[in-house]
């Protein structure tokens, strides 16, 4: 495959890197997705991308299906697509978005494992009081599960972004965009903790690494396999497990699917709409247990 840049997809990856901030990661993944529609079209310099039509992003995903991509990773691609070409049509460069209107083949989605609330007891209940870098765990944890952040969100908060009196924190998401969630009392007891014994001023780090310098993720996920381990949790633990815990639980009390998305940060409620799926897993083993009309014989 031809590694040099169209220079209509670099103005486009700087116009995404400018404009909407995009990750670095993010950017990388549609400069590879383009990459492959411009060797599936034969081009091995400049395309011209107002010859392109439809059929030819069809064709391009059968081709990426036949050779074993998934419908995940194929809708990621179309979405690159859709994006470069509606850019194109913006800056009069084509007629028409051949990506519109074509669409990845279908794949099951897989729901998200999730810990129950002994589970999550076991890990927080694993970190012992007393050591610092313990009750910085603690606060992390607690945190993670409280308001359900992501692992670069939580790496990135400064206390500055805390409100403890009114159990508030401030977070920076996906795109740049801010989002005001709701910290709960456990959580805010642990930071508050975790801040009496750093004294530390508003523009630092709520949770350092080495250094002083913002704790790494990966530093975050050791930390969470470490107290999983010592807790007893059999499955595997990870920053976004917590994440999804804290959704499907908040769901399952309030069946509130909108607060959920808010929660989350999702732009389309169609992402957080999977947690529905986990809610009635629950509703379902419930009723199974409960209704005398449900159980299975011997049951």
């Amino acid at each position: 495959m031809d590694t040099a840049l169209d220079p209509a997809v670099a103005r486009w990856l700087q116009h995404l890197a400018v404009e909407r901030r995009l990750s670095a990661r993010t950017l990388e993944a549609y400069r590879d997705d383009l990459a492959r529609l411009r060797a599936h079209l034969g081009g091995d310099g400049a395309v011209d991308w107002r010859g392109v039509r439809s059929p030819a992003i069809r064709a391009f995903v059968a081709a990426e299906h036949r050779g074993g991509q998934s419908g995940k990773s194929l809708a990621r691609r179309l979405s690159a697509c859709r994006g470069f070409f509606r850019w194109l049509l913006k800056e009069g460069e084509v007629a028409a978005n051949p990506a519109d209107g074509v669409r990845a083949p279908r794949t099951s989605r897989t729901l998200p494992h999730v810990l129950d609330a002994d589970e999550v007891g076991a890990l927080m209940d694993a970190v012992p009081a007393g050591a610092t870098l313990a009750t910085r765990d603690r606060a992390m944890l607690e945190l993670f599960y409280s308001s359900a952040l992501r692992l670069s969100e939580l790496c990135g908060l400064r206390w500055q972004d805390l409100d403890l009196d009114e159990g508030m924190v401030r977070v920076l998401g996906k795109g740049a965009k801010t989002r005001l969630v709701p910290v709960g009392r456990m959580a805010r007891d642990a930071l508050q903790a975790w801040h009496a014994e750093t004294l530390a001023a508003p523009g630092t780090p709520v949770f350092p690494g080495r250094g002083g310098a913002a704790i790494s993720p990966r530093a975050v996920q050791a930390r969470l396999k470490h107290w999983a381990r010592r807790g007893g949790v059999v499955k595997r633990v990870h920053p976004h497990l917590l994440r999804h815990s804290c959704a499907s639980h908040v769901l399952e009390s309030s069946g509130n699917l909108r607060a959920v998305q808010e929660l989350l940060g999702h732009a389309d409620i169609a992402t957080t709409q999977v947690y529905t799926h986990l809610d009635f897993q629950h509703l379902s083993k419930v009723y199974d247990a409960a209704h005398p009309r449900a159980r299975r014989k011997g049951g």
